[in-house]
């Protein structure tokens, strides 16, 4: 796609700066974002604590680093749905590198939604700004079922060409692809949109459990083939979000949505990249989250880091997990809150710093920026 074929408001105004150059909203000395490594990615502090390897210091990323946040995201967006924003491989480049530069985390975050997938099969649904995800005609019968075919990678060729040149521009900084997991799909695709309390969720998942089971494992297919394709193209690590999975009890979660979860990351466990499985309130599930075929299992801010490595069991990295709201309180607080989150983590034996959740659209970009430098200084080996 060339420069004239992007939407009017992607190509005025300089939208696409050349990578590695500063945008005048960025902090004036964030520089590039390709580090002079020859190893590329693989021995990134990143790569390196989703292995339980020593790193030079703790590494930090931010779910929706890509995103609201930034002044310079809000500029390449002007006039752009979300949907069709995901499909403009220059953009979704762009936007994926803008917090890399400004913040200079450890890991880039694939741009893109959990639904990108579902639309690219043909589900008929739209991203409405203040709502989420809306699905024109919900899937609740057997018949419906057969609106979820197969995904190739050539429903997505946007995906793969845009993480290809992400690894050309990011060099030796990981890209993390993702995918929304089986259940979060099937709450969107079944109530329609999203859900306090995922009544007609449930119904299905109680009522008839061989149709939410067949639901499911087309959901997981789906799900394993988009990371497939980003992983292919470059993608250094995989995080499936479970969104919705904390309104589960364990017991239901273990016997409706473990085995879908688990054969998603079956699916991609060849390709030797690291799996995180992420989902928010899920401190009673922690233990089934690593169970499910995760190497990092992702904490929200409810349950302490020590706390939770007891629940989850040995063997696996934790990722997380300052609450996103502190974020907005003095820098001291900040800090503070941060260092109990470095204090729990101590001897886990493998840490990816995070919010325990994704970054709130409020929040200044400097209070990251300085959470960062904040992670790196007081965990430098």
């Amino acid at each position: 796609m060339s420069a004239n074929d992007l939407p009017h408001a992607a190509r005025s105004g300089g939208a696409f700066p050349a990578h590695g150059d500063v945008e005048g909203d960025v902090a004036p000395d964030a520089g590039g974002v390709k580090p002079d490594v020859k190893e590329g990615p693989r021995e990134s502090a990143f790569l390196r604590a989703c292995r339980r390897e020593p790193v030079p210091h703790t590494p930090v990323w931010f779910m929706r680093q890509a995103g609201r946040s930034l002044p310079e995201y809000h500029k390449v967006r002007e006039g752009i749905p979300m949907l069709e924003a995901c499909t403009i491989p220059e953009m979704v480049t762009e936007i994926t590198l803008q917090p890399v530069r400004r913040h200079h985390v450890d890991a880039a975050v694939f741009y893109s939604d959990i639904v990108v997938p579902l639309k690219a099969i043909g589900v008929g649904l739209d991203i409405k700004p203040g709502v989420g995800p809306v699905v024109d005609e919900p899937i609740r019968t057997r018949a419906d079922l057969d609106r979820l075919r197969a995904l190739t990678p050539e429903d997505v060729p946007y995906v793969a060409e845009a993480i290809r040149q992400l690894t050309a521009e990011l060099g030796a900084t990981p890209l993390i692809g993702f995918a929304g997991a089986p259940f979060t799909l099937a709450s969107y695709l079944v109530e329609g949109g999203p859900s306090r309390n995922h009544e007609r969720t449930k119904a299905l998942m109680y009522g008839d459990p061989g149709l939410w089971a067949e639901l499911l494992d087309r959901l997981a297919v789906i799900t394993a083939a988009f990371l497939k394709v980003q992983i292919e193209a470059g993608a250094s690590a995989v995080q499936l979000f479970d969104s919705w999975a904390g309104a589960l009890a364990p017991s239901d979660y273990r016997r409706s949505v473990l085995p879908a979860s688990a054969k998603v990351f079956s699916a991609v466990a060849g390709y030797g990249v690291p799996r995180i499985h992420f989902g928010v309130g899920t401190g009673e599930l922690l233990g089934l989250l690593g169970e499910a075929g995760a190497d990092v299992v992702g904490v929200d801010w409810r349950v302490p880091l020590d706390e939770a490595a007891r629940r989850v069991g040995p063997g696996k990295a934790l990722q997380g997990n300052l609450d996103p709201a502190v974020l907005f309180a003095p820098e001291e607080a900040v800090q503070a809150k941060a260092a109990e989150v470095l204090d729990a983590a101590q001897g886990l034996g493998g840490h990816i710093f995070n919010l325990g959740h994704g970054v709130l659209p409020a929040t200044d970009p400097d209070a990251l920026t300085r959470l960062v430098e904040f992670v790196h200084e007081r965990t430098r080996r």
